[in-house]
């Protein structure tokens, strides 16, 4: 079973930078697919951005295309979220969570605890 914790999370103003961290225990992410949401307080979760293990591709949602970049350190087991210009509507609780590949692509089993990012205006 694969275990998530996130980190990196904190306050920046706004355009400023933050790298999140999605470190994986249990087992290789071979065959997985890592996802990251956002929940902002009173909105529902959001989907930001989702990166292949096994193959490297990635895909981001609208709202933070050309701005957020993922990446993975196979050695290290961890995915990365590089948040480039962030914006105040950034302000959220960001969680990675992962699927196996044969899942449909909306179900994530598997999530971590979360961390806080906050931007200020």
């Amino acid at each position: 079973q694969v275990q998530l914790v996130e980190s990196g999370g904190g306050l920046v103003q706004t355009g400023g930078s933050l790298k999140l961290s999605c470190a994986a225990s249990g087992r290789t992410l071979s065959g997985y697919t890592i996802g990251w949401f956002r929940q902002a307080p009173g909105k529902e979760r959001e989907f930001v951005a989702r990166i292949n293990w096994s193959h490297g591709s990635t895909y981001y949602a609208d709202s933070v295309k050309g701005r957020f970049t993922l990446s993975r350190d196979t050695a290290k087991n961890t995915v990365y979220l590089q948040m480039n210009s962030l914006k105040p509507e950034d302000t959220a609780v960001y969680f990675c969570a992962a699927r196996e590949d044969f899942r449909p692509s909306s179900i994530y089993p598997l999530w971590g605890q979360g961390t806080q990012v906050t931007v200020s205006s």
